[in-house]
């Protein structure tokens, strides 16, 4: 009997690349739930239904199935039927600065919606691994505390103590998270403690910037995806403050899907990851520029605002010596510019928005 694969949000980046991986390289049966709430909360250019049409037509056997994750009884439902070997739930209300706007939406998805998840997979398929896509927000700002260096094109850390990025056990509390960074933080505790007071084999990934080809990028989130657009139609890319030097590291959504197969394999109980590019995939906006112009032919058109967003890391890198450590198989296999090489090839590959 082939093994069961549930995905929440499988037609966004990372749910689809996961649902991708787990068909072809395992052999699972896969089903996604979406309900392309991004189209809703960023309008035409987060349309994610292209993204679906492209799983039913390329991933035999797969099954969509349109639901909200607010509707618990609907969850519950879903994975009481199917009973999946794995759970990867990465539905979410993913950005940082539209959360302000609707609050409400914001927690229901975030928080409550993963509760949903959570408690339906405690009711059907305890034993099942459990994967919660988590974010870097839930350490808040407390980053920008740590002593940094300015150099000619991005801000760096100037303590010895996070040459390698920011550690799992960094500080959570007393910072400014956005309320984005709030509803997912609870989403975050709320899988850790399924998995340390039930002991269910559950992990927090608490990404940094998730690219990859098939992600529609927005100005409110999607960094290279959207900074690659923008480059090859001409448009104005707004930068937020701190001189378009603060530094992302990103990370190719094929590697975050790989990393998920190795904890499948080999699951713990409510455990953390910080799971990012590390230091060789960081980069700042303005080495982003750089990068997107010589892989383009194209100048960027930008404009520089001094206002940096609300709770905005300067600089933020993943230390990723935890997860070499439990999983010495795994390690990053796209590069920054190979990643950003093939966002410019499916940019120009897809109409403008």
């Amino acid at each position: 009997m082939a093994k069961t694969l549930l995905v929440t949000g499988s037609s966004g980046l990372i749910g689809s690349e996961v649902c991708s991986y787990f068909a072809r390289e395992l052999g699972y049966a896969v089903h996604g739930l979406d309900n392309n709430q991004r189209a809703v909360f960023f309008g035409t250019p987060g349309d994610t239904r292209w993204n679906q049409r492209r799983l039913e037509g390329e991933l035999r056997g797969f099954r969509h199935h349109e639901l909200d994750i607010r509707d618990r009884a609907g969850v519950l439902d879903l994975v009481c039927s199917l009973r999946p070997s794995v759970i990867v739930h990465t539905a979410a209300q993913p950005s940082h600065d539209r959360a302000a706007a609707i609050p409400f939406d914001d927690f229901d998805t975030n928080a409550a919606g993963t509760l949903n998840v959570l408690e339906a997979a405690r009711q059907a398929c305890p034993e099942s691994p459990f994967v919660h896509m988590s974010t870097n927000k839930v350490y808040g700002d407390a980053p920008n505390r740590i002593a940094l260096r300015e150099l000619s094109t991005r801000w760096d850390f100037a303590d010895p103590a996070y040459a390698e990025g920011i550690p799992e056990t960094f500080t959570i509390d007393q910072s400014t998270h956005s309320l984005f960074g709030a509803s997912k933080l609870a989403a975050d505790v709320l899988a850790q403690e399924y998995g340390r007071y039930f002991g269910m084999p559950t992990c927090c990934l608490r990404g940094g910037c998730l690219t990859g080809p098939n992600h529609s990028g927005v100005e409110l989130h999607g960094f290279l995806s959207y900074l690659v657009r923008c480059n090859l139609e001409g448009r104005e890319y707004k930068i937020m403050g701190y001189k378009g030097k603060q530094v992302r590291d990103n990370i190719h959504s094929l590697d975050v899907a790989r990393f998920i197969a190795a904890f499948v394999g080999a699951p713990r109980a409510g455990e953390v990851y910080n799971l990012g590019g590390g230091k060789a995939n960081s980069v700042s906006i303005i080495e982003a520029f750089k990068i997107a112009e010589s892989l383009t032919g194209k100048p960027q058109v930008f404009s520089l605002g001094e206002k940096n967003r609300i709770g905005d890391h300067i600089c933020y890198y993943s230390d990723l010596r935890k997860i070499r450590n439990h999983f010495p198989s795994w390690n990053i296999t796209q590069s920054l510019t190979d990643t950003m090489r093939q966002i410019v090839d499916a940019c120009r590959g897809r109409p403008s928005v």
